[in-house]
């Protein structure tokens, strides 16, 4: 993308040129094809966008299901499903579907992730050959719609105590499913209010008197359109936004299913009522199960990222056609990019975006070779699931302060509907809080931290966590974190001794990353000394959590920030010589001393930044924004959007 007045670069400073399709094949990677297939589908139902605005409630979301069946046809939607079933039989290609989805409407994205994801994923993840005979192929064309009942009004994110009981009949040889009291209530439930047939209902599992936990249920919730005998369900009716996604309330009322309903892949019920399960310990059979379903927490932090590429791609493109202001003695007005603040606004937002892209490539790899069989190490599903959700996490906050901040700088017209950003804005806010909300998300992230992912990891619940970690030296804490061996690296390779940050270059990535390393470090010593002095003096072990929960949230986000840096990083020094490596390292700079910057506090109350390198920050960081403006165009061109989605005629021009 070109305009007709470019800014002069810094003196000395040589401006590379970017090979947009050169980058918009790295960004698609080895999943390309599927990409460019999803993006030929999102133009096809392009007008699903204005449907959205134009039709009613109950019309919007039979379109909306009619696209994703039509969706489904083409094969994007199956390929996470075997091959044998009419799926595609590749984990990573359905992720990279799904995120490429996220470029349209989100009702859509958020349908096909209820249908395909959530339900069939919990019938292939969590059933066994019989449940992938029954449903898989109906549900894989979206003949067969269905829920995924997991969440109750008194229970979102505290999935071990939900109060939906299935308790099992031995004389029948069925279970009886049974919603006790309005807080057992399954709520918010897609596919729910219209369109699911079936249900995988999360409930606790009760034989003769004794509970053994939560587990999954298929459960038929319509017959002939009817809700079928039993089964109660309400409409949850208009939301902030995803009004063509049907959610709904459930109830049962002794609902009786055959023992083969069981999703049984961790667990059984023998004809005679015997309980039987590969894993003895019930907490790790708990997070086992619980640990297949990861894909969709992966899913929608990629679905964030993606979000927040449609918004910056109208408002940079806004910015580089729209003039306000004269600015120079010609009399001719600027145009808003060239402005400092404009620059200041959104290009750390597009470093932060490229970062985060990077950041749900690694996790997206990771989850392919933990589900493809080809890493099958315990330690390393544990790893996965922290990971996702602290990406997942990091990925719809800043989403969601993306779009608010694209709208702005849109002005008054980035509040017209035709422009995207009121169905960004409203569709895109709930990503913060399903699939985990996020800072309950952070807990996992830190919790890992804390206890190196050990082996005891599924079976500490937040008690057991404190008494773990108080069980240990702080050191030992310490020297098992991957951030202390790298950091210790670091000071080696840079120069000044343990005066290391004082005298390294701002733009050297060594220096970078061990600031935001140390961070981690200091405060994963913090945490633990804290939860240790704690239980010394005899406290209660969820008091003395409770009170160090701000330090564990602060502590999971400056983890996760540490690993998107490293894997910015990583991806820049394995890019060939040339413009594009040479404009990702500058946005690569940017979102590391943006990062800096922005806990600028913590580092100089503890003694790693001084005032005069504060400036020196806040200096670089302006000038990586005017190196950077003259790239902006083809940057968000590299995203390779289409034009029919992003809408937003009067704002993005021609593209």
């Amino acid at each position: 993308m070109t305009t007709d007045r470019t800014p002069p670069a810094p003196t000395g400073y040589v401006q590379p040129e970017i090979d947009v399709k050169a980058l918009g094949a790295l960004l698609d990677g080895e999943y390309a094809e599927i990409r460019e297939l999803v993006r030929a589908n999102l133009v096809t139902h392009a007008p699903v966008l204005d449907e959205a605005e134009e039709l009613d409630i109950d019309a919007f979301r039979e379109r909306v299901r009619e696209r994703v069946v039509e969706m489904a046809a083409t094969g994007q939607t199956g390929m996470g499903f075997p091959t044998r079933y009419g799926g595609g039989g590749d984990v990573g290609a359905s992720i990279a579907a799904f995120e490429t989805l996220a470029l349209g409407d989100l009702s859509v994205l958020v349908k096909v992730g209820v249908q395909f994801g959530l339900f069939g994923g919990a019938i292939l993840h969590l059933g066994t050959e019989r449940h992938h005979d029954a449903y898989l192929p109906d549900l894989i064309t979206g003949k067969l719609m269905g829920c995924f009942a997991m969440t109750e009004t008194g229970h979102g994110s505290n999935v071990q105590a939900l109060g939906t009981v299935a308790r099992y009949d031995a004389a029948a040889q069925e279970f009886v499913i049974t919603t006790e009291g309005d807080q057992a209530r399954k709520d918010y439930i897609g596919n729910a209010a219209r369109h699911g047939e079936l249900a995988v209902v999360f409930a606790q599992l009760e034989i003769d008197g004794t509970s053994e936990g939560v587990h999954a249920f298929v459960v038929p919730i319509r017959s002939g359109g009817d809700s079928a005998p039993g089964v109660a369900i309400e409409d949850d009716g208009r939301k902030m936004g995803l009004n063509g996604v049907d959610n709904g309330r459930i109830r049962f009322d002794g609902v009786r299913v055959p023992r083969e309903a069981l999703l049984n892949r961790f667990a059984d019920v023998t004809p005679e009522g015997v309980y039987e399960s590969p894993i003895d310990n019930p907490h790790r059979r708990f997070f086992t199960m619980l640990g297949t379903l990861v894909q969709g927490r992966v899913c929608v932090g990629g679905a964030g990222v993606n979000v927040s590429k449609t918004a910056l791609a109208i408002a940079t493109r806004y910015a580089l056609r729209r003039r306000q202001f004269a600015a120079g003695a010609e009399g001719e007005e600027q145009l808003l990019l060239d402005y400092g603040l404009h620059q200041r606004r959104l290009l750390p937002l597009i470093a932060r975006t490229y970062a985060l892209h990077f950041a749900q490539d690694v996790v997206r790899t990771q989850l392919h070779d933990v589900f493809s069989g080809a890493e099958d190490d315990p330690r390393a599903r544990r790893q996965l699931e922290a990971r996702a959700a602290g990406t997942k996490a990091l990925a719809t906050w800043h989403a969601t302060r993306v779009v608010q901040e694209c709208r702005e700088a849109c002005g008054g017209a980035g509040y017209l509907a035709v422009n995207r950003f009121a169905a960004l804005k409203a569709d895109s806010d709930i990503f913060t809080t399903f699939e985990g909300d996020n800072h309950v998300l952070l807990q996992l992230v830190a919790k890992g931290l804390l206890t190196h992912y050990a082996s005891e990891f599924e079976d500490l619940d937040q008690l057991g966590m404190v008494r773990h970690v108080t069980g240990l030296a702080v050191e030992a804490v310490i020297e098992k974190t991957s951030a202390h061996k790298l950091l210790e690296r670091v000071r080696d390779l840079l120069p000044g001794g343990d005066e290391w940050d004082q005298e390294a270059g701002l733009l050297d990535s060594e220096y970078q990353l061990a600031m935001v390393r140390y961070r981690e470090e200091h405060m994963l010593a913090g945490v633990a000394r804290r939860l240790k002095r704690g239980m010394d003096q005899k406290r209660d072990p969820g008091t003395v959590f409770s009170e160090v929960q701000d330090h564990v949230i602060a502590l999971a986000h400056a983890h996760m920030e540490r690993l998107v840096l490293e894997a910015f990083v990583d991806r820049v020094r394995a890019l060939p010589d040339g413009g594009d490596k040479v404009a990702l390292g500058l946005l690569c700079d940017l979102y590391a001393l943006t990062t800096i910057e922005a806990d600028r506090a913590w580092f100089m109350e503890h003694g790693r930044l001084t005032v005069q390198r504060s400036k020196s920050i806040t200096r670089e960081v302006n000038d990586l924004c005017r190196k950077i403006r003259p790239l902006a165009g083809d940057l968000v061109d590299a995203w390779n959007i289409p034009s029919a989605v992003l809408r937003a005629p009067d704002l993005v021009g021609e593209v």
